[in-house]
């Protein structure tokens, strides 16, 4: 067990004091930005929200999913390269996929990112990954085979799908998921530097800071554009789009309930933000990256023309040590009424935890732990609904829990 450096939970004075002091809060609604300049203590129907660990010994992990297959394991991306997957808490002592040396992972944010298992991938043994390139540090999107093993996968059986070159060794982006419709989602950031110096954001025909959306499901290859992405008929933009203006979508999900895409956008020096998407909508939006930081006008002197753009839904600002949003889950998990249909995220240096849901036409958004992890890199749920959070310098995977609810044994499933 680590040394914590911060309770697990947090006092409802402190939590007073962490929102009344600036960690900067705006929720928006149908009439626009509602600031939370002062806080009101969590209300009974909040969660007393609270992290419990379940496994150690990770080496810098950032992902944490499952198969959808029924056999209850958690499948954990290690960021040198490595997936190892864990049964009852356990890690298996072989990975499950070994890729190191095909990727680069220096810095910050390079490394084998996230993995992906279509629907019913019980009968189709494949899965699909998201890296960069040991050579030369481009993002590439690969599809992998498992062995007659089920818990062991090939190394050498790669078949890349999508390769996007990086300018850049920051702002690589690095979620994938399949939405309910069956595509493939990947979250591209804008390339990396600092303020999107070659405006790739904004830039139709680039595939960076963009959301994308491909079929690799139906047999073409490499892939196909689905025929309802929105710039399937425009000239000049790349069918593959889904959405832009984006940053660095670390990580984004959809809720298992409604279908809503909720997308974190890591912020440049001043305000983080979250986007949801509603289940019935188009795609076609523009998020606002590098016109918008959140809420505000990022270099309001270049011009600021908002026309178009879809704002976020809940900003906050880099204030008592906060510097960059991962994006969560919606909780729809088995019991534990007071966390059904929140929303959590979290801050990558502070760990600070909040949640978010609909409350008719507007937002509630609450903080509701300040956490000991000193890296949060990830969310993450398993088969059953249960979320996780990982820490990348403690190697640990931590359960989120409600300390007001009797739970039964911690198991996956």
């Amino acid at each position: 067990m680590h040394q914590r450096n911060r309770r697990q939970r947090i006092w409802p004075g402190l939590l007073l004091l962490c929102l009344g002091l600036g960690i900067g809060i705006v929720i928006r609604s149908g009439a626009g930005a509602v600031p939370r300049d002062m806080a009101t203590p969590a209300t009974s129907d909040w969660p007393d929200l609270a992290l419990r660990e379940v496994i150690t010994g990770l080496d810098q992990p950032v992902h944490v999913t499952h198969a959808g297959d029924g056999s209850g394991r958690l499948f954990l991306v290690e960021k040198p390269g490595r997936i190892k997957i864990a049964q009852n808490g356990t890690p298996l002592e072989e990975p499950f996929l070994d890729i190191t040396r095909r990727v680069k992972s220096s810095g910050n944010e390079q490394g084998l990112l996230s993995v992906a298992f279509p629907p019913d991938y019980t009968n189709k043994g494949y899965f699909y990954v998201n890296y960069t390139r040991e050579t030369d540090g481009a993002t590439i999107i690969a599809r992998y085979r498992i062995t007659e093993n089920a818990n062991v996968a090939n190394p050498d059986s790669e078949e890349p799908l999508l390769t996007i070159a990086q300018p850049y060794e920051n702002h690589n982006g690095g979620q994938i998921a399949f939405g309910p419709d069956g595509y493939l989602y990947i979250g591209m950031g804008d390339g990396g530097s600092s303020g999107d110096p070659e405006e790739r954001a904004q830039a139709p025909g680039d595939l960076l800071g963009k959301l994308l959306r491909i079929d690799v499901e139906t047999g073409a290859t490499p892939y196909a554009i689905p025929p309802t992405n929105p710039y399937t008929q425009t000239t000049s933009y790349r069918p593959e789009i889904w959405a832009l203006g984006l940053r660095n979508p670390w990580r984004f999900s959809f809720d298992r309930a409604t279908g809503n895409l909720y997308t974190a956008d890591v912020g440049q020096n001043r305000y983080e933000e979250v986007h949801v998407q509603p289940a019935a909508g188009t795609g076609g939006e523009n998020y606002g990256w590098d016109i918008m930081e959140g809420l505000h006008c990022y270099e309001p002197s270049e011009g600021c023309d908002q026309s178009g753009l879809t704002l976020p839904v809940v900003e906050y600002a880099h204030q008592q040590g906060n510097c960059s949003v991962t994006g969560g889950f919606v909780y729809r998990g088995p019991g534990v009424p007071r966390m059904q249909g929140i929303y959590f995220y979290g801050d990558y240096c502070t760990g600070f935890i909040w949640g978010l849901r609909p409350n008719g036409a507007t937002w509630e958004n609450q903080l509701l732990a300040d956490t000991a992890l000193t890296r949060l890199t990830s969310f993450g749920e398993d088969e059953a609904g249960n979320l996780y959070a990982t820490d990348l310098n403690t190697g640990s995977v931590y359960r989120l829990i409600d300390e007001q609810f009797t739970y039964l044994p911690l198991i996956q499933r």
